[in-house]
């Protein structure tokens, strides 16, 4: 069997067939970037209390007071969850008594949000949060919710990379991206957070088996040379694009329901692409951009923004320097910030804010190095099965993530103190992996088991042709 970037060298590096390739492959990607970070804000939780209805005999001084206090990022706020027992207190207005004065809160019997709750509409007009009541007792649903997400990326990863080696890459590609367009739509008629769910893990196996199959498609393609730009610049950049406008969308778009509907529709344009072709620490950072200090909006823009120059810097590393050091070296720079988080005062938001970018900067860069680097060590053969595989092992720590998110509840730094041991020691990990800086794209098994770290040694191009090729030496005795 012939070399395939041999075969194909008569088309050129850059010609117009490449160029077509990478920019209509590479805008597939744009849509996933809505569809990955979007629970953001469909599934914002604002800040809220116990409802007191307006019909209950209070006194405008008692209804101040009908809810009891607790303790929050240092200072004392009306309980979220709980109230005083409204009979207990209209008996009291009705009395003429008064509270501190004439009555000790502290020592009034206490019960749940038996009226419902009072949202803050300051950010959100409408959540699946606010309009489901996913708080208080509920409020594991919310994680649950973007968990079950990341469930449906990794079965996406598990049976794309199978089904496109059987039925072709560009009959898998434009079949995923109709799923994660049309189950997203459907969402839209979500009559309750059950219904919803569901179709989001669905969302989330379209999404990822989207990105794989393109990103798979334009490796095998496209030349040597503008294989790395392909797999940085290329689909990572802008999938960003996508990530990007996500909240310039959720800033105009206050309710959830319009939101989705309008991250939705673009993904309709990606569908006439099918005649111009031929044939996962990251989340969490992303998913917490809510509870960071500042604004919501502003805060995933930067996220997302942080990612366009992390993967140019990906390009340019991975075109000089071994993988394994590099990437391993992103990894202790994105791990290694995080850790410092927790020595910040806790009034200095700002530097907390940069050094959370600036972890989210080294940990898009490994995770987009990491799908090059994946597909140089596996052959044509299993390339799209083992991309996908190895796709679906990483997304065990995006249903994770969440949770991480969830811990900030309870400790403001915890989350990153996480995030950052488990990093650093994914970096050192990296370090043990084969190379595969400077050789051939296998195409073969046995093309894999010469990569340096599979036999110890590297072999370069020309002593595989010699294994391939043995020539007899004769010689007298």
């Amino acid at each position: 069997m012939q070399d395939y970037d041999e075969v194909t060298a008569f088309l050129g590096e850059w010609g117009p067939f490449q160029r077509l390739i990478f920019f209509l492959l590479s805008a597939s990607i744009i849509p996933n970037g809505f569809n990955g970070m979007s629970v953001v804000f469909l599934a914002g939780t604002p800040e809220h209390r116990c409802r007191v209805p307006d019909t209950a005999n209070l006194s405008s001084v008692w209804r101040n007071h009908s809810l009891p206090l607790q303790l929050q990022d240092g200072r004392e706020v009306p309980h979220s969850c709980r109230r005083y027992r409204l009979a207990t207190i209209v008996n009291f207005s009705a009395l003429g008594l008064e509270p501190g004065r004439d009555v000790d809160l502290e020592q009034l019997e206490q019960e749940g949000c038996l009226d419902g709750w009072e949202f803050n509409q300051d950010i959100y007009l409408s959540t699946i949060v606010t309009e489901w009541r996913l708080v208080c007792e509920d409020d594991w649903k919310t994680p649950l919710t973007t968990s079950l997400f990341f469930v449906g990326v990794l079965l996406g990863s598990f049976v794309s990379g199978q089904l496109s080696d059987r039925f072709g890459r560009k009959t898998i590609l434009f079949s995923t991206m109709a799923v994660q367009t049309g189950f997203s739509f459907l969402q839209f008629f979500s009559i309750n957070w059950e219904m919803f769910t569901i179709l989001f893990v669905i969302v989330g196996m379209g999404q990822i088996s989207n990105y794989v199959v393109a990103f798979i498609l334009g490796t095998e393609i496209l030349g040597k040379s503008v294989r790395i730009i392909f797999s940085t610049l290329g689909v990572c950049t802008f999938f960003a694009v996508g990530y990007m406008l996500l909240p310039l969308f959720a800033y105009f778009i206050r309710d959830w329901r319009m939101l989705l509907l309008a991250l939705t529709l673009p993904g309709v344009l990606c569908f006439p692409l099918w005649w111009m072709l031929t044939s996962v620490g990251y989340f969490a950072l992303s998913l917490n951009t809510p509870n960071l200090h500042g604004d919501a909006y502003l805060n995933c823009f930067f996220s997302a923004l942080i990612e366009v120059p992390a993967y140019i810097t990906a390009w340019l590393l991975l075109r000089t320097l071994p993988r394994r050091y590099v990437i391993a070296g992103v990894l202790f720079l994105g791990g290694g910030v995080l850790l410092l988080i927790q020595l910040v005062p806790a009034d200095y938001n700002f530097l907390s804010i940069g050094l959370a970018m600036l972890g989210k900067f080294g940990i898009t860069s490994a995770f987009s190095m990491l799908y090059v680097f994946t597909a140089e060590l596996y052959p044509t053969l299993v390339r799209n099965m083992a991309v996908g595989v190895t796709s679906m092992a990483s997304r065990v720590g995006s249903i994770i993530a969440p949770y991480f998110v969830y811990l900030g509840a309870y400790n403001r730094v915890l989350p990153y103190i996480l995030m950052g041991s488990l990093t650093v020691l994914i970096g050192i990990i990296t370090l043990f992996f084969p190379e595969s800086f400077g050789m051939t794209l296998p195409e073969t098994l046995d093309q894999m088991q010469k990569v340096k770290g599979f036999r110890y040694r590297k072999k370069t191009k020309d002593s595989m042709e010699k294994e391939e090729n043995p020539k007899v030496l004769i010689t007298s005795f």
